[in-house]
This record gives structure tokens, C-alpha cells and sequence, in this order.
């Protein structure tokens, strides 16, 4: 039982760490996005 609890443990916490992941990259995206829209308008 307390192997399976362990397991859980760690599994929990790489869900978690991996959310916090995509959620970082989905701001870098969006961050260079616009800049790349702003580049666009100052160009005009």
C-alpha cells in the first residue's frame, strides 16, 4: 500500500510540473507573438 501511495505521489507531482511547463511555453508563445505583431504595425 505504501508503494502505491509513493507512486501516486510522484505521479502527482510530474501532472502538476508538467502543467506549469505547457503553461510557460503558452506565454512565450503568446509573448512572441506580440511582438512579432507589434514589429508588423510599427512597419506600416
Amino acid at each position: 500500500m505504501r508503494k502505491l501511495f509513493g507512486i501516486a505521489v510522484v505521479a502527482g507531482a510530474l501532472l502538476v510540473s508538467a502543467c506549469n511547463t505547457v503553461e510557460g511555453v503558452g506565454r512565450d508563445v503568446s509573448s512572441a507573438g506580440n511582438t512579432v505583431a507589434k514589429t508588423a504595425d510599427d512597419a506600416k
